[in-house]
């Protein structure tokens, strides 16, 4: 669909999304956004909500600054995909013990490794460069210092909320395994002391919302962000990688023959330098993902509606971008007030996975009509494949 123009302060705001539809509060944070005088254009997905700081499906370029909690605290949260040799078929009629051997490889929740994987045991996971990376640790920010042997011991696991590892089916009946997952708390610890950072600095003293604080270029503050930033999205693609690994290895002892595509990866909560109409900027996504022409992007949805692989289709409009996913459509508060574990085993029918209230709140009910999503996204991506879910794991 083509976007609609919604009135701002400085710059329109471009939506793959009715106004009518998204809540007010979400509206009002995407009009303060352009009342940041360093915003050059902002697009809003079409699983735009309200989020904390700033508006969760929101693509914002900016001169000369950005703003951190524009990224959001789980810095490179993103997906994995990777396709198998396996046929539906192949998979046996009670998948219950396949989830188990993943669960207990793949730490899920607030559980962590004992210890720090090793690279050279996990195959298809690179170590070159696995050394300098953590050698980079110790010029992170000193406020997280500290937190080293959690960090280490926190790669290759999934973490709770949304995140999940999934095993999924396509049309032609193709096994893939798919991942949601993103830097975990050192991601989450060096966010938040950012963003507090900037909310001291004297140039947003006078915003019109201070969690939209900004750092500005060539400032020492600016610098450390984004060394920082750079280092928690590494974390973060590392994680996926090790994980997928991990459940790769899973799969590989089920089934000994099977072999494995090439794996598919992207953030969306990130930042980058991109140039639009001919002006270098700081592109931050914040549930989105890049979508540029002919580059292959993973857009999921819930617990039950599955996954699509698309392909971005290079709309400068959207800066080359588009949804991360159905996105919420209700709290997660809402939705244990709303739902019950009999109305999970329902909407998950189908699908091995916890049915109990530990993961009430992510009933595919609180989500967004995935499919309206994708009938927005048309003019921002294809459809390469849709993925259902035969397996769910969740934290």
């Amino acid at each position: 669909m083509p976007y609609t123009e919604a009135e701002g302060a400085r710059v329109p705001i471009r939506m793959w999304a009715d106004p009518e539809t998204v809540e007010p509060a979400a509206m009002d944070q995407l009009r303060n956004i352009t009342r940041l005088p360093w915003v050059h254009g902002l697009a809003a997905m079409p699983d735009v909500h309200f989020g904390k700081g700033a508006t969760v499906g929101s693509v914002i370029a900016m001169q000369g600054a950005v703003s951190p909690a524009a990224v959001g605290v789980d810095i490179g949260c993103g997906m994995t995909a990777v396709r198998s040799s396996l046929h539906a078929d192949d998979l046996p009629e009670d998948l219950g013990p396949f989830r188990s051997k993943l669960e207990k490889v793949i730490p899920v929740g607030p559980r962590s490794h004992e210890r720090p994987v090793d690279p050279r045991r996990i195959h298809g996971v690179r170590t070159a460069g696995w050394t300098s990376f953590w050698e980079g640790f110790d010029d992170l920010t000193p406020a997280v210092r500290h937190r080293y042997e959690r960090a280490a011991n926190q790669i290759g696991t999934l973490g709770g909320g949304n995140h999940f590892l999934e095993v999924c089916l396509d049309g032609a009946g193709t096994v893939w395994l798919v991942l949601h997952s993103g830097s975990r708390n050192i991601g989450k610890e060096l966010a938040e002391h950012h963003i507090e950072e900037a909310r001291r600095l004297p140039h947003n003293q006078d915003l019109p919302d201070n969690d939209l604080a900004v750092f500005l270029a060539d400032t020492p503050e600016m610098s450390a962000y984004r060394h920082d930033l750079f280092w928690a999205q590494e974390y973060a693609r590392i994680n996926r990688e090790v994980m997928m690994g991990l459940a790769c290895s899973v799969t590989r002892e089920l089934f000994p023959r099977v072999t494995f595509d090439d794996q598919v990866s992207c953030h969306h909560n990130y930042v980058a330098e991109e140039t639009y109409d001919g002006t270098r900027v700081l592109v931050t996504r914040k549930g989105a993902i890049r979508a540029g022409e002919g580059e292959i992007g993973i857009i999921p949805g819930s617990m039950a509606t599955g996954t699509y692989i698309v392909r971005g289709l290079g709309n400068r409009d959207a800066f080359n971008s588009a949804a991360h996913g159905a996105g919420r459509r209700m709290s997660r508060n809402k939705a244990k007030k709303t739902f019950s574990e009999a109305d999970l085993a329902e909407q998950t029918a189908g699908v091995e996975c916890r049915k109990d209230a530990g993961v009430l709140d992510e009933i595919p009910g609180a989500y967004k009509d995935l499919s309206a999503v994708m009938e927005a996204s048309t003019d921002l991506v294809e459809v390469v494949a849709h993925l259902r879910q035969v397996i769910c794991v969740k934290g």
